[in-house]
């Protein structure tokens, strides 16, 4: 019994909208450090929507000593690009205090999640891949910084 009201708590305080404090929508533009520390991504705004695309990488090149590719992805014409300039965020809209309605791309596995954004702090994004829905999924957390 008492496990079954625990889990009701968290659903319910999951699905509780929180009271945070809408910002700017264009607080998302800039460079962003990953959560692996392996890149950083440029996100700016395109048409109204907000995009994001690899900058830099702490290992840019192959062992060929080539730039880094594409290779997983699911598109056999796509996988000679390059991975950097490799647009990972797409489409994502302004709305109460989030960034929805977007798609994330990992070019580790080649897979595309829907996903959406939310920023902790000026500093910090918290970043939802998911699948289906967003019980389903993982959050990353990625820090401002520099190119």
């Amino acid at each position: 019994m008492r496990t079954i009201l625990v889990l009701l708590v968290l659903l319910h305080t999951s699905f509780t909208p929180s009271t945070r404090t809408a910002l700017p929508a264009d607080d998302i533009t800039g460079v962003w450090l990953d959560a692996s520390g392996k890149g950083k991504v440029q996100v700016y705004k395109e048409n109204g929507k907000y995009f994001g695309k690899i900058a830099w990488l702490r290992e840019p090149l192959n062992e060929k000593g080539q730039p880094k590719k594409d290779e997983k992805n699911p598109t056999a014409k796509l996988q000679s690009q390059p991975l950097v300039g490799l647009v990972i965020l797409r489409e994502f809209v302004y709305k109460e205090g989030e960034w929805t309605d977007g798609r994330i791309y990992d070019p580790e596995n080649g897979k595309e999640y829907k996903s959406y954004v939310r920023m902790k702090d000026p500093n910090t994004l918290l970043l939802r891949g998911y699948i289906g829905i967003s019980l389903i999924g993982r959050t990353e957390v990625w820090t401002r910084t520099q190119l």
